[in-house]
């Protein structure tokens, strides 16, 4: 259809808007920038609309190719957009909540760069913002593997340039700036597997061309499966990497160093879903090979579980949602594994919605709790009643607005964030009838009819997430006040608010695009026409029934815990005594990165700075430098210069000074001037001459 000619723009439109504020945007004020930034990513989501209206008339995939790129031998790749259900899908993701997100970030980073003392940044995050949407896009519409790696490379530079955005902060200085090389170095790793992966397409297939390597897919699983099962697991070592799951999930909590908008944008609603798009997107070839799937059913199961237990012991408010958003990732991968891709791409879409609302709504507490504090410092400062001794106000390093432990009481000062985190909350948990009780459920019942151990896993990693859910929201907006920031804390803006409740529209409804009923599967059969002929399994309500006692029970557990008796100030954690050593494990994240530091990172050091201090300079430099060949080049130098030189060579020159010397003394007898000496040279040698004629 002409419609699908619009392609091009959904990357077009954030790439002129960016360009558009690095040129004028310092120059024309920060409502200029976040207005322009925000209209660019929204027109972006219009063009993904008007995409998916054509879809819905002929959902035939379509090609539009762009630009050609690369032509070697046989080898070629082009850049041309993919329009089907399946992109079109993560387009309107991508673009729709990024819009959201973009308007919240107005508010958001006009009050964050002035408490950060640097209102001059305001227009620069923005730019990243527009340069992530637009590289997500690239990512999504690609009609290759190796335009889907220049997007993929292009959202792991934008996560690291907005995790580092304020690189100079942090509890040390540069925390933050590890937090960006954290995450920057563990993706590429990841990258890594995916860069084997497709070089083992290009030395198979041939070409990089979803349509070519999906054809040529068969016949390579059956001449070569080993092959086939080597690019799939290295494909799956690439979503470890971006999505976050085991072993290299470590990355995504420390990303929470950046601005509330990036963890909202990069690390919970689009950015971390790459590596489930490209599982699914690559059906064809994990379908061949069903050790890969096997393998990635298992690592998504784990994954889910293991961060979900963690989050169990977090305190701070957006590394709960951190490593919440990894267990939900693990529910996702696991999905894709046992081939229920719409159950994956269920939960996907849905988990964009609550799990943007949550940290969007996380910032306005942090934001919240600033303000308080600000004020409470302001009040103690030049208060009527204030002696010389409360008037010392309490250094802002050492209070932390993320902290949990700090809030409390905050449904009264905060009631809009408050209503819209429950509803958040309540679809993360899976409560009936928010989003998350579909399409978790989606994902629980096809794991209990093909993977009964999975479905258990499952079932315990949902069970903890009602639990961590809870207890956060227990801890953040009930009891009292645990510190003066959140007495004094105050309601967002409307440019702030006004995102968090269309984003809590979408987490309440957005779970009835797929109901799990016959005949109101629309999202399963709006992605058949990509992914072919789907069976839907029928509502189980033992399945459903089971998920929400447990979650129900989960949350109960969580107020007997946190709210029959609330926490006071300093009061140490209701689960510490009870859990014991599972708990001090939970709080320090099962000490993985204690462990990686110590297997990995500090051996790596170790290496480097032998490397660099002992080989390269101490030997290197020092002895073989200093001592072999410096030493080395004088000792030559002094053998040349005095056997040679002057020995052999200097002393021949003498000798033949000394011969030239004596023959011209000799022969200077013969020039001496007189005429008779030569008339009587010529006499005899005449004389001689005849003599020796007459004698021959």
């Amino acid at each position: 259809m002409p419609i699908f000619s619009l392609v091009p723009w959904v990357v077009l439109i954030p790439l002129i808007g960016l360009i558009l504020n690095l040129l004028l945007g310092r120059r024309l004020g920060e409502a200029f920038s976040g207005t322009l930034a925000t209209l660019a990513a929204g027109g972006s989501f219009v063009v993904a609309v008007l995409l998916a209206v054509g879809l819905s008339r002929d959902p035939h995939p379509t090609v539009v190719p762009f630009l050609n790129w690369i032509t070697l031998d046989d080898f070629s790749a082009r850049w041309a957009f993919r329009v089907d259900t399946l992109s079109v899908t993560m387009m309107l993701v991508v673009s729709g909540v990024g819009t959201l997100i973009h308007f919240y970030a107005i508010g958001y980073m006009h009050a964050d760069v002035r408490h950060q003392g640097d209102p001059g940044r305001f227009t620069r995050f923005f730019v990243y913002l527009n340069l992530f949407i637009a590289a997500m896009m690239i990512l999504v519409s690609a009609d290759n593997f190796l335009m889907l790696f220049v997007g993929w490379e292009g959202v792991g530079l934008c996560s690291y340039l907005l995790i580092g955005f304020w690189f100079e902060k942090g509890k040390d200085g540069i925390a933050n700036a590890r937090a960006a090389k954290k995450a920057f170095i563990v993706n590429r790793i990841g990258d890594f597997g995916l860069l084997i992966a497709l070089f083992l397409m290009v030395a198979n297939f041939g070409s990089l061309d979803f349509s070519v390597v999906f054809e040529k897919a068969p016949a390579l699983a059956a001449a070569a499966p080993g092959v086939l099962l080597a690019m799939t697991l290295f494909m799956l070592l690439g979503v470890t990497g971006k999505s976050a799951q085991i072993p290299l999930y470590v990355w995504l909590p420390d990303a929470m160093a950046g601005p509330t908008p990036v963890s909202a944008l990069i690390h919970a609603a689009t950015m971390v879903t790459a590596g489930v798009y490209l599982i699914i997107r690559s059906t064809p070839l994990f379908i061949l090979a069903p050790a890969a799937q096997a393998t990635v059913t298992w690592v998504g199961a784990l994954t889910a579980l293991f961060a979900a237990t963690i989050a169990v012991g977090q305190y701070d408010i957006k590394k709960v949602l951190a490593y919440s958003t990894i267990s939900q990732l693990g529910f996702m991968v696991a999905a894709v594994g046992m081939g229920a891709y719409v159950a994956g791409m269920f939960h996907l879409v849905t988990h964009a919605f609550f799990k943007a609302l949550l940290f969007l709504s996380a910032g306005s507490v942090i934001l919240g709790l600033e303000r308080g504090h600000h004020h409470a410092a302001h009040h103690h400062g030049h208060g009527s009643h204030a002696d010389d001794h409360h008037a010392v106000v309490e250094p802002v390093e050492t209070f932390d607005p993320g902290d949990m432990r700090n809030m409390g009481g905050l449904r009264k000062t905060m009631p809009v964030t408050f209503w819209v985190y429950m509803i958040g909350t309540l679809a993360l948990a899976g409560i009936f009838p928010f989003a998350g009780f579909w399409s978790k459920d989606e994902i629980l019942l096809d794991a209990s009819l093909h993977y009964p151990h999975v479905y258990w896993i499952l079932s315990a990693a949902a069970f903890l997430t009602a639990f961590y859910m809870g207890r956060q929201v227990w801890m953040v907006f009930f009891g009292k006040a645990r510190h003066e920031a959140a007495e004094h804390a105050e309601e967002s803006p409307l440019v702030m608010t006004i995102p968090l409740i269309l984003l809590a529209v979408l987490s309440a409804l957005g779970g009835f695009i797929n109901l799990p009923f016959k005949g109101f599967h629309q999202f399963g059969y709006w992605l058949e026409h990509t992914l072919g002929v789907i069976e839907f399994p029928p509502f189980d309500l033992v399945v459903a029934g089971l998920s929400t006692v447990l979650a129900l029970g989960a949350i109960a557990l969580s107020w007997f815990l946190y709210q029959r008796k609330p926490l006071e100030n300093g009061d140490p954690d209701p689960l510490a005594k009870p859990l014991g050593l599972a708990f001090v494990g939970m709080e320090n994240k099962w000490f993985v990165d204690e462990a990686y530091q110590f297997l990995f990172a500090q051996p790596y050091k170790a290496l480097s700075t032998f490397l660099s201090q002992t080989v390269d300079w101490d030997i290197w430099h020092e002895w073989f430098h200093d001592s072999v060949l410096k030493k080395g080049f004088i000792g030559l130098a002094r053998i040349l210069a005095d056997p040679v030189d002057l020995g052999f060579i200097d002393r021949v020159s003498y000798w033949l000074i000394d011969a030239i010397r004596a023959s011209a003394e000799s022969l200077r007898k013969l020039q001496n001037g007189f005429v008779r000496s030569y008339a009587l040279s010529v006499v005899l040698g005449v004389a001689a001459i005849l003599g020796y004629l007459l004698l021959k």
